[in-house]
């Protein structure tokens, strides 16, 4: 007969400093006093119940952004997760104050990946054994390579490379551990429902990894995708939702008899109130309302970025505003600066920093016209429209894209009317981070560039620049559509 044991396995992903319920149809959706109201009522009916967050805690309120997560982590320690690991919006305040952050974290950290490039050093433990119920759960933290670019500033931090050294990384973590009988494994990843399908299919099933749970895609998904026999999950973005496994384990063999999943709406149905973590809200939000409340403008309308593979209206506005403040030929904004699907009318200065919150220094580099045909052609590459997570770029004004993807080629390609020439040299303005990382984003890198033209800072901060533009006059609009016209098969 087997000796069956239940795990309730409660997660979390990508939640971005959402803190605060929204009402939605005179209802209230989401925030962290429902979710911790959540969490304490499974706690409390089942026996052995974890809860996990696969990375990006930060990022994305003012809130966290104000004390630079800090009053992210206090409020983490009231919802008392069991495990996290990090994602890559984790490092967005530097990697040394990373370190201190988890010095106030009462939970554990882990990452396998992150290390100081000269002798190879872990900075976090790569993984974490819970006991509970008489089991050992292992958790192994695997983050996206994305975070090599937000490190770019740190130089002795380094990563993987790619998802085969990722797999190596969990074989000889899992080689390593299973000899204490470990009775079930977790991959907690930050690097993307699909890279977690491309990582499950290269897993060893002796390795005995029983569930991966993702981050960093936001992609919310009705029942786990199975690779190589294990399923993958994920729970969307911010705190609407949680995901929760109830499973039966086989400690017999170390792996599933039976599970079942399911994502949790996050709302009074489901959710009692936390009052405690409220107040705690309640202090850090009126601190924040005094200084953020102030009205910038009004829109026309509600201006809205509803995808970041697709011009937007603010995806306009911002670039054309950076454009025209510091006089390059063309902007490129990177599409996942804007956090939000919807700014305005009405704007204050807390609606501004949450929509945009990465502000630092705007660089002009200049690009032939040939080299700008390969970034934009980079850019557009097929895997971009399949939900791969890449970097997108909205137009300033005066530049027209037309795309044709059955044939990979350009329709149009011009600025101010003219046809851009291969030949010609052009002034482009970038955000700190796309300027760190254009061998990424556009396969070209720094030095060739700077063989065109050395390249230079022309502001210290790309959003004061969006702020003051936004208070010298109401009625702004912005028409989402003419610069990138996309023809998809």
């Amino acid at each position: 007969m087997k000796n069956l044991k239940k795990l309730t396995l409660l997660h979390s992903n990508d939640m971005h400093g959402d803190f605060l319920a929204e009402d939605v149809d005179e209802k209230l959706v989401g925030g962290v006093s429902m979710l911790s109201g959540y969490i304490s009522k499974v706690r409390q009916e089942e026996e052995n119940v974890i809860y996990a967050i696969a990375g990006d805690m930060f990022r994305g309120s003012i809130i966290d952004s104000e004390y630079q997560g800090i009053s992210t982590v206090e409020i983490m320690n009231m919802l008392a997760p069991d495990i996290v690991t990090l994602g890559n919006h984790e490092v967005d305040y530097g990697v040394a104050h990373l370190l201190f952050l988890e010095k106030c974290a009462d939970f554990p950290i882990i990452n396998a990946n992150l290390h100081i490039s000269t002798n190879n050093a872990r900075l976090f433990e790569p993984c974490h054994i819970i006991s509970i119920g008489g089991m050992k759960i292992l958790f192994i933290g695997i983050l996206t390579q994305d975070v090599l670019s937000q490190c770019k500033n740190d130089g002795i931090i380094g990563t993987f490379v790619d998802v085969q050294d990722a797999a190596d990384e969990i074989g000889r973590i899992c080689n390593t551990y299973n000899a204490i009988d470990i009775d079930f494994t977790v991959l907690l990843t930050h690097i993307g429902f699909e890279e977690d399908k491309k990582l499950a299919a290269l897993l060893d099933p002796a390795w005995g990894v029983d569930v991966i749970i993702g981050g960093h895609s936001h992609t919310f998904l009705e029942e786990p995708f199975e690779v190589n026999g294990i399923p993958i999950v994920q729970a969307g973005t911010g705190t609407d939702q949680i995901g929760r496994f109830d499973i039966l384990i086989d400690t017999d063999n170390n792996c599933i008899d039976s599970y079942r999943w399911c994502p949790i709406p996050i709302n009074a149905e489901y959710c009692p109130r936390d009052l405690a973590i409220e107040e705690v809200l309640g202090t850090y939000k009126s601190r924040t309302d005094a200084k953020y409340g102030k009205i910038l403008t009004k829109f026309v309308r509600q201006l809205t970025h509803p995808s970041r593979t697709q011009e937007t209206e603010l995806g306009d506005l911002f670039s054309d505003i950076l454009k025209d403040a510091i006089g390059v030929d063309i902007f490129l904004l990177g599409s996942g600066s804007i956090r939000n699907e919807q700014l305005g009318p009405v704007v204050t200065k807390g609606d501004l920093n949450e929509c945009y919150p990465y502000d630092g220094p705007i660089h002009m580099i200049y690009a032939t016209g040939a080299q700008l045909k390969t970034m934009l052609l980079y850019m557009l590459r097929d895997e971009v429209f399949t939900g791969v997570h890449c970097e997108f770029y909205q137009l300033s004004h005066g530049m027209v894209v037309e795309y044709d993807q059955a044939t990979h080629s350009f329709l149009r390609f011009e600025l101010n009317g003219e046809p851009i020439k291969d030949s010609m040299v052009y002034s482009v303005g970038l955000e700190h981070f796309h300027y760190l990382n254009t061998e990424e984003a556009f396969t070209i890198g720094l030095d060739d560039f700077k063989a065109n033209h050395p390249d230079r800072v022309v502001s210290t901060s790309c959003t004061q620049i969006i702020e003051e533009s936004l208070q010298t006059g109401l009625h702004q609009n912005a028409k989402g559509e003419g610069r990138l016209i996309l023809h998809l098969v």
